[in-house]
């Protein structure tokens, strides 16, 4: 299988005025294509320092870490904000532009990186339609409910068909009848159409609901198992 993403010995180390935190102490791992992946600990665990390393949106102090084979480590700020378009961000509080519809919403990774009008078009409603909003593509954020909003932020996620979803705490601003429609999207998102998701989190119960769980702790990866 391919590795869409591997972590060697990365550490990461933060001031605190001149006192220096230790985030990350050595976390070591890889993701196939494919995989269905949780990262699970409390809140200081690490897991958020590894969330921002692994979506390109900062770099290790040591360690590497490789994003389909490229060495984000050792990137310039430029060449960084490239490999960020590689993975497909969904937030906990969905982040999505309000006077736009979903389509709107959707469609703005793509204008952004200059794709043609026509193409895009076809892209988002095809995004839309792979998590069940196909009728709903002209409906405004404030017209749409909490889950819907989230499958909108899913869509814009797999829209730039990145190399894999990044979800942090996806849940987490949605009740429980609705988180678990959540992951029965991920779940089959994952079954049907092989798409790679890594999902941040301190829910056991959305761990669960993953093939692979890397329990975290003190910023080290203390179990990595099969679910």
């Amino acid at each position: 299988m391919t590795e869409v993403l591997q972590v060697q010995d990365v550490t990461k180390t933060y001031m605190m005025g001149s006192v220096p935190v230790d985030a990350l102490r050595g976390v070591s791992f890889s993701i196939q294509k494919g995989e269905l992946v949780s990262i699970l600990g409390p809140s200081g665990s690490g897991k958020s320092t590894l969330l921002n390393l692994i979506g390109a949106l900062d770099r290790p102090t040591s360690g590497t870490l490789f994003i389909e084979g490229i060495d984000v480590s050792t990137l310039s700020d430029n060449r960084l904000a490239e490999m960020r378009k590689q993975v497909g961000f969904v937030f906990q509080f969905f982040n999505l532009i309000g006077r736009l519809d979903a389509q709107g919403n959707v469609d703005l990774p793509l204008m952004i990186s200059g794709m043609p009008r026509r193409k895009r078009k076809e892209r988002v409603l095809e995004a839309l339609r792979k998590v069940g909003l196909a009728e709903r593509t002209t409906h405004k954020s404030s017209e749409l409910s909490g889950g819907e909003r989230q499958r909108v932020a899913v869509a814009r996620a797999l829209v730039n068909e990145p190399s894999f979803l990044l979800m942090d705490e996806p849940t987490g601003n949605l009740d429980s009848k609705t988180a678990q429609e959540m992951m029965n999207l991920v779940v089959e998102l994952n079954d049907e159409l092989r798409v790679t998701v890594i999902i941040v989190t301190h829910d056991q119960e959305v761990a669960n609901r993953t093939r692979r769980t890397l329990r975290m702790r003190d910023g080290r990866i203390v179990e990595d198992r099969v679910n």
